[in-house]
């Protein structure tokens, strides 16, 4: 345990300074910024509308598109990342020579690449509520203060990530095996754009796809959505749904296939 905490320590202090964790950071704050901006202009346009129905407007555009493209890319950026330093100076031999385990260093690394995804997703959770909050104190007339979606939100946001972990673990095992960010990046790509097509057309077989799992997550809050139009909806949940199964599924068996590829790892 203490080598795993050094390890992970040890990747905070190498990366705090790159894009791979900005990117979490950033990506939220700007999106949100962005939208409350969007929120603050049209605010006489939407001055009718219930506090859910903001919410889910203010919300929904933001989960759509995370769940639809942005979130995979991020992933695949972010698991690229932890990897790359080690990559490009060439410094796998010195870091398996520490008096640290192959698998705490693997497992630092990978539940690293697991915190940045996480903390990503909590601020869009934070900035969201924070910023539809300061849109119904700054124009009063938008009454996102009338409904409380903090639980849901959450909720929605942790799926989110739950559907995510699958392809977090297959990139992060092609950034293990690939020097070069092309190629992780060109496979997860063609992937992410597979996985959506699958999903936008209702393929059956689409949960087992694991790129296809962030969209899938979402798709049953539209069909909510479109159920209740013309009413005011009721959002509920479902958090273990089958293609959330198959991404921890996948999450595990890929993890442990890094793990057998890390040991046998050479450092000479």
């Amino acid at each position: 345990m203490k080598g795993f905490i050094l390890s992970f320590r040890s990747e905070f202090y190498k990366t705090r300074k790159t894009m791979g964790f900005w990117s979490a950071v950033l990506l939220p704050l700007v999106l949100c910024l962005l939208l409350f901006i969007g929120f603050f202009n049209k605010s006489d346009e939407l001055k009718s509308l219930p506090g859910i129905m903001l919410w889910l407007r203010f919300a929904g555009v933001i989960l759509g598109v995370m769940g639809s493209l942005l979130l995979p890319m991020l992933i695949i950026f972010i698991a690229y990342s932890v990897n790359s330093i080690e990559h490009k100076a060439d410094t796998w031999k010195t870091l398996f020579s520490l008096p640290i385990s192959k698998p705490a260093v693997y497992a630092a690394k990978y539940f690293y690449a697991f915190f940045l995804v996480l903390l990503c997703l909590a601020l869009f959770v934070v900035f969201t509520l924070g910023f539809g909050n300061l849109l119904s104190v700054i124009k009063p007339g938008l009454k996102f203060n009338e409904y409380n979606i903090a639980g849901t939100l959450s909720q929605l946001y942790f799926k989110l990530f739950l559907s995510s972990l699958g392809i977090l673990s297959i990139q992060f095992l092609l950034s293990l095996l690939f020097r070069d960010f092309l190629k992780p990046m060109g496979i997860g790509f063609i992937c992410t754009i597979t996985g959506v097509i699958l999903a936008a057309n209702n393929w059956k077989y689409a949960y087992l796809i694991p790129y296809s799992h962030p969209m899938l997550g979402l798709k049953a809050l539209q069909q909510q959505k479109e159920a209740h139009a013309g009413t005011m909806p009721q959002i509920t949940v479902d958090m273990l749904t089958k293609d959330t199964w198959v991404s921890l599924a996948v999450a595990l068996t890929v993890f442990i296939i890094g793990y057998f590829i890390i040991l046998k790892k050479s450092v000479k």
